[in-house]
């Protein structure tokens, strides 16, 4: 079984360097604010759910190649992380990403604190008239 890898036309070729142009394409992209190693693994895993299945329709996307990622050399954050769809699908027939509720705080996180933070987010979602997925909440 082949990966699909994005079509392009080579337009100049030099030692290990191209130059190419590439045809029109639909890319998953995911921002992540934190280290490069950190920021990679992170936004490969949110992709990576995104095409297995934790999205609106509960879809799966084939895989495609190379995941992208970018590394800003002036080392800026957020890092962006970028899978190309398969040409078969266009924008429009995509699902969309399940979102995440998240509450910050402070401190350590102990069990307690932990479940009360969790009540509390619990709360904030069912005022949002958002439905949640997780059973620990």
């Amino acid at each position: 079984m082949s990966i699909e890898t994005p079509q392009y036309k080579l337009i100049k070729k030099e030692a290990n360097f191209e130059i190419r142009s590439y045809d029109e394409m639909v890319v998953a992209r995911t921002s992540v604010n934190s280290d490069y190693k950190e920021s990679t693994l992170t936004g490969f895993r949110r992709i990576a759910g995104y095409i297995f299945g934790d999205n609106d329709k509960e879809m799966k996307i084939s895989m495609t190649a190379p995941v992208i990622s970018d590394c800003p050399s002036s080392n800026e954050k957020p890092y962006e992380i970028l899978f190309v769809m398969p040409k078969e699908h266009s924008l429009e027939d995509l699902p969309k990403a399940n979102t995440d509720a998240v509450l910050l705080f402070g401190g350590w996180a102990t069990e307690t604190r932990s479940l009360n933070y969790q009540k509390k987010l619990l709360a904030f979602i069912n005022k949002q008239g958002l439905m949640h997925k997780r059973e620990a909440l």
